[in-house]
């Protein structure tokens, strides 16, 4: 190697590579943690009002009553979700446009965030409906 006279010698660059590696490693770790955990959100949300979407269709049957729906759509959720005991779902009667009967099933659960350290729970509610069958 040919040194140039004046020329100041640039420090050496060993070890540098494997702080780079380290420091973009954990920041694309905390991306691909983030994007697994907003799947499982959107995947329990899809579920849920899935289910109490169902739990409103067994309520609207004739001769059912609507508080039925909430217990029926929380032993849909127990099934289809394991662990979410603390799941809390209700089914009512309302009225919907021009007088129509329906009924609507309302589930709420707080859920954990677990792939983010010491993260805190996030709420969710959905609401099925189902137009109510009459005689």
């Amino acid at each position: 190697m040919r040194r140039y006279r004046g020329a100041t010698p640039r420090p050496p660059d060993g070890g540098s590579a494997v702080i780079d590696f380290i420091l973009v490693g954990t920041l694309l770790l905390f991306v691909f943690l983030g994007v697994i955990q907003v799947g499982l959100v959107l995947y329990v949300r899809n579920t849920l009002a899935a289910d109490a979407a169902e739990g409103a269709r067994h309520a609207a049957s004739l001769g059912v009553a609507p508080a039925d729906g909430g217990p029926y759509a929380q032993n849909l959720i127990r099934r289809t979700i394991p662990g979410r005991q603390d799941t809390r779902c209700v089914g009512e009667a309302e009225g919907g446009p021009g007088g129509t009967p329906l009924v609507e099933v309302t589930c709420a659960v707080r859920l954990p965030l677990v792939l983010v350290p010491l993260g805190p729970t996030v709420g969710l509610t959905v609401r099925g409906h189902a137009v109510r069958e009459v005689p």
